[in-house]
């Protein structure tokens, strides 16, 4: 029984990792409609920065990543203005295009910067705890912890702010939300640096227990878009729940069956959820 809890802890932090990336994917595509595959280049270059500023810097690990936060933000708002916004009016293959080809850009710049060898993040929390007969590290239990904390400031940001009510305000209808007033421009610029700083935040939790290399991003990506389908484009409960649907499917599929298929479950059970709900399991309202 302590071995299967154990599990649920090891899913748990996967699930909590795979949650915030499909955060910033799934905000963007609600507001936007762009899938925006350029997303995982984000995740990783949040990586990169965290551990320049902590090995370059000598910054404290959370000092490191609020840098990160910001920088990777801002870099999402230059996307949004410099390649996604004059593509507005084009047809929605170019944005497509444009995002992979901002992601292969992204990735050529860590390697020339950074090189591409595996590198390991420093964490001030890799000592060993344990509880309740269970073993776990200090930087799971931060994952774990971290996450839950973000996910609810950004539930009363969405939902009790004003700037929060434009974004879902936007998601739920653009053309009126711009006839009320709205400022379009503005909203898309947030929604960009909020998606941004959302994975930075997770590379930077997950690169201590993982490594930070330039092609990083690349698997993180399509289970976030796997999770954004599973939970309903543009749903952010479905993000939430696919994340964790699919950590524990993972830690328990590669425990219980074999860790050699573990990166397959998740385009076994999408094509399961959407066989028996092709709308994913929590639909927009207004959408089908």
């Amino acid at each position: 029984m302590e071995f299967f809890i154990q599990q649920l802890l090891n899913g748990l932090t996967v699930g909590s990792v795979y949650s915030l990336v499909a955060l910033g994917l799934t905000l963007v595509y609600g507001i936007l409609h762009i899938p925006n595959f350029a997303h995982g280049a984000l995740y990783m270059m949040g990586g990169y920065v965290t551990l320049t500023m902590m090995s370059k810097s000598g910054l404290p690990y959370w000092l490191a990543i609020v840098i990160s936060m910001i920088v990777i933000g801002t870099l999402g708002v230059l996307l949004e203005r410099l390649v996604f916004y004059p593509l507005r009016d084009a047809p929605p293959l170019h944005d497509k295009i444009a995002a992979i080809g901002i992601l292969l850009f992204l990735e050529a710049f860590a390697q020339f910067v950074w090189g591409a060898d595996y590198q390991t993040m420093p964490t001030p929390y890799g000592k060993v705890v344990n509880l309740f007969g269970l073993t776990l590290t200090a930087q799971r239990l931060l994952i774990i912890t971290s996450t839950i904390a973000i996910m609810v400031l950004l539930y009363f940001f969405l939902k009790k702010t004003f700037i929060g009510a434009t974004i879902i305000a936007m998601s739920q209808n653009r053309e009126g939300a711009n006839l009320v007033g709205i400022n379009i421009n503005k909203v898309a610029m947030m929604t960009f640096m909020i998606s941004g700083s959302l994975a930075a935040l997770a590379a930077s939790l997950a690169s201590p227990i993982n490594l930070v290399f330039p092609g990083m991003g690349h698997l993180v990506i399509l289970k976030a878009f796997v999770i954004i389908i599973l939970g309903g484009m543009g749903s952010v409960p479905g993000a939430i729940i696919g994340g964790y649907i699919l950590g524990f499917s993972e830690s328990l599929g590669a425990t219980y069956i074999s860790n050699d298929y573990k990166d397959i479950i998740a385009f076994v059970i999408l094509v399961i959820i959407l066989t028996i709900k092709p709308t994913g399991l929590f639909v927009r309202r207004g959408q089908s």
